[in-house]
């Protein structure tokens, strides 16, 4: 199923037309979170003849997660890169609690020494300082680390910015698999083709990438490492061959496959083996994600008349129902922490991402448009990435687990389908 569009309110235009101009993926937010932290993230000195602007990336990232205030600079001279430059009741007079400063040096060797110190005007105090040696070619990849820090740091919650998205592009007949930071910036096509490609699924370490192509007319699960571009067949059985969903110890993939009849679910090892049948009815079973401790698996049957999401243990047993409100529930996928369900409703013919509290059975609908699908967390589990619909092509969206920040990702590129979310960086 491919479902799109969102609708908006409360437009908040960032700050971010340099940033908009280099991605892929132009980003637009609504918040109706609470008081947001003011912080300043300043010019690093010796920026201005960088190819990339640091302090913007960083800004644009803590912006776009509706929980920080970018405090305005204009009229500070000089701008303060080392802390004996600060003048904490010039910021705190300005309305900033946090301050961010920083350094770009070039080195003999050519790469570039970045520094950078985050501050509690408030308290006149460091919280972090932290120097990187890069490549010019790293310096986005270096600011959404600095982010990282900073929002950890302010929130106690591990930042996502340095974090990889993927998802299907369509452009006319072609297909593209594409990779890109959790901004939509520095996209990159890692497969193309004139066959449909769905149900990309990210490896726990994030180094391979199962999907489902058409290629061969049929379809057949594969999974691609990344960093060597290779690709390998995992699930090419008599009949359909879908949905794959990694185990977290990376070494198998829950599939689709309807080689016995109807479509159920089967555990597929993926370095080569038999595949094992996990589901024996008569109904669909399908669309199956792991727990994060691996011992069981959700997934999305109609044995009890209409699609409901049901949960039951990896190693076999009976399967228990979790959806009881609505006659369509699809698409689940667990929160990192395992406490939380992320799935698919449909109520009055509208298709919307919604969130099922396991221990007391709560759904909360976090979205408010017509057609939603693909439902992904990121890592720390405080955002859900999924596919949505304007005008007639789909786009990618972003909403906060509580529903509270909403952000549209829009592209002039093609039809944008089938999200998912990579993993935190094992380095």
């Amino acid at each position: 199923m491919t479902l799109r569009l969102f609708s908006f309110s409360l437009l908040l235009a960032l700050a971010l037309a340099s940033l908009a101009s280099r991605a892929q993926l132009t980003i637009e937010m609504t918040t109706q979170a609470g008081r947001q932290l003011p912080i300043a993230v300043v010019a690093m000195a010796g920026e201005a003849g960088m190819p990339l602007a640091v302090s913007e990336v960083i800004g644009a990232d803590l912006a776009r997660t509706g929980l920080f205030r970018l405090v305005n600079a204009l009229g500070v001279s000089p701008l303060p890169s080392e802390p004996s430059q600060v003048n904490f009741v010039d910021w705190s007079t300005r309305g900033a609690e946090a301050l961010v400063i920083g350094k770009i040096e070039p080195l003999a060797d050519g790469r570039l020494e970045v520094r950078f110190r985050l501050f509690d005007v408030q308290k006149q105090s460091q919280l972090a300082s932290f120097s990187y040696v890069v490549a010019a070619s790293g310096l986005r990849a270096t600011a959404h680390r600095i982010a990282d820090v900073v929002y950890e740091k302010l929130t106690g919650d591990r930042g996502v910015f340095s974090t990889k998205i993927t998802y299907v592009v369509k452009r006319g007949t072609r297909f593209e698999l594409q990779v890109a930071d959790a901004d939509g910036a520095n996209a990159q096509t890692v497969l193309a083709s004139n066959e449909p490609i769905i149900s990309p699924s990210w490896s726990p370490d994030g180094s391979q990438l199962a999907y489902v192509s058409y290629a061969s007319k049929k379809p057949i699960v594969v999974v691609q490492n990344l960093a060597q571009g290779t690709t390998r067949v995992v699930a090419d059985f008599f009949g359909n061959n879908s949905a794959p969903a990694w185990s977290p110890d990376g070494k198998s993939l829950v599939v689709t496959l309807t080689k016995d009849g109807t479509s159920q679910l089967y555990l597929v090892p993926v370095a080569g083996g038999t595949a094992r049948r996990l589901t024996e009815t008569s109904a669909i079973d399908t669309q199956a994600a792991f727990a994060p401790d691996g011992q069981s698996i959700v997934f999305v049957s109609d044995r009890g008349g209409s699609p409901q999401v049901y949960r039951m243990p990896i190693d076999g047993g009976s399967a228990q129902r979790l959806t009881f409100e609505g006659a369509y529930n699809v698409s689940p996928r667990f929160s990192p922490d395992g406490k939380t369900l992320a799935f698919v409703q449909r109520e009055a013919g509208r298709y919307r991402v919604a969130l099922l509290e396991i221990a007391t059975g709560q759904v909360l609908v976090l979205t408010d448009s017509t057609l939603d699908d693909s439902p992904s967390f990121a890592p720390n589990g405080k955002i859900i990435l999924y596919e949505t619909q304007a005008g007639g092509r789909g786009q990618l969206a972003a909403v906060s687990s509580d529903g509270r920040v909403k952000q549209r990702l829009s592209s002039s590129a093609g039809d944008v389908r089938d999200p998912a979310w990579g993993p935190f960086a094992t380095n």
